[in-house]
């Protein structure tokens, strides 16, 4: 199972921007020289978060890191064009040497649909077309295609082509059944976000997937799934909860005002940092454990982590990156080393 790192770059008060892009750009390093499988970064177009064109990251990341995986999470692709979106991809898979991918969603914030100006009332429809039209261009470097969001292509030349073939495309989704059908319908990997409730509460889903999957007539040893989730390792359990737990509540609850959430405290903290909980946050072990119950509920090929939330301090987030690199992850790996061995004896 790969084992990574996701990031929305959250701009901290008194956190220059400058600054911020240079700690992302470390954290990445770090994780790409502990072994760390895939580091993403996300999409977003408002002043608490860094990055609103995760390409660009990602292509300075590129250029130092050797081995990991990069990917967006997410691209909003409802809000963007296909055909610029896959031509930046391709150019950081040639970067990268072929390490690029793209984990598309519709967005779970809506500020990018005025800002390019689309409709919210169009936010599936949108996401659907653009969609089909990303998998058209990833099929062939010549597109013929019509749509009612954008202008038709005839016989058009959609240029360079990455050195991966096809180039990764991820679909990323939050709980939407629709989203999840979709997934597996088209064949694509899944990647499910949870970031609230019970783990167990989004097996319906991955149950979901894999039969749209497999009804779609593709191969059911295909059906990739990652579960992406907010983390955070420390030295200790308490150490863990002093570095994240303020930042995680401050973060959660500005959104939530936002969305009309009820507010979060430390109960419920608590009950998400439990062993049944959405967090994984503790001490390695309880990390380890935590990844672990997932992939026996999911049987995953991917876990990504999102430890850089709200203003949790860098220095704390390169520590928890250390941890999961060097102690959660031996652990992980040879247990479900050690579980599909069983299988494939069985």
């Amino acid at each position: 199972m790969e084992l990574g790192l996701a990031t929305f770059a959250d701009l901290a008060s008194g956190v220059t921007p400058e600054q911020r892009m240079r700690e992302l750009l470390e954290e990445a390093e770090l994780a790409d020289q502990l072994g760390l499988d895939v580091f993403a970064v996300g999409e977003h177009h408002r002043p608490d978060f860094l990055v609103s064109a995760p390409a660009v990251a990602l292509a300075a990341i590129a250029a130092r890191t050797k081995r990991i995986r990069l990917s967006s999470a997410v691209t909003v692709l409802s809000s963007d064009d296909p055909v610029r979106v896959f031509q930046a991809f391709a150019e950081l898979d040639l970067i990268s040497g072929g390490r690029a991918e793209i984990m598309a969603g519709r967005g779970s914030f809506i500020e990018s649909f005025p800002l390019f100006g689309y409709d919210l009332d169009d936010y599936d429809e949108l996401f659907a077309e653009k969609l089909e039209l990303l998998l058209k261009i990833r099929e062939s470097p010549r597109v013929s295609w019509s749509g009612k969001h954008r202008a038709a292509l005839n016989d058009a030349i959609v240029w360079p082509r990455p050195l991966q073939d096809p180039l990764p495309v991820w679909v990323a989704v939050g709980g939407t059944p629709q989203s999840v059908i979709r997934a597996g319908t088209l064949g694509l990997p899944l990647t499910l976000a949870i970031i609230g409730g019970q783990p167990e509460r989004f097996m319906p889903l991955i149950e979901l997937y894999r039969q749209a999957f497999g009804a779609a007539g593709h191969d059911p040893s295909q059906a990739i799934v990652a579960i992406n989730t907010h983390a955070f390792v420390g030295e200790t359990s308490a150490g863990a909860d002093k570095a994240f737990a303020h930042s995680y509540l401050t973060m959660m609850n500005r959104i939530g005002r936002e969305r009309g959430w009820p507010p979060s405290g430390r109960p419920e903290y608590d009950a998400l940092r439990s062993p049944r909980g959405a967090l994984a946050v503790g001490s390695p072990e309880e990390v380890a454990e935590k990844i672990l119950f997932e992939h026996e509920l999911f049987g995953m090929q991917r876990s990504i982590g999102q430890m850089s939330v709200g203003a949790v301090a860098h220095a704390d987030v390169m520590r928890s990156i250390e941890l999961l690199g060097a102690q959660v992850a031996p652990i992980v790996r040879a247990e479900v080393e050690r579980r599909e061995s069983g299988k494939r004896a069985a």
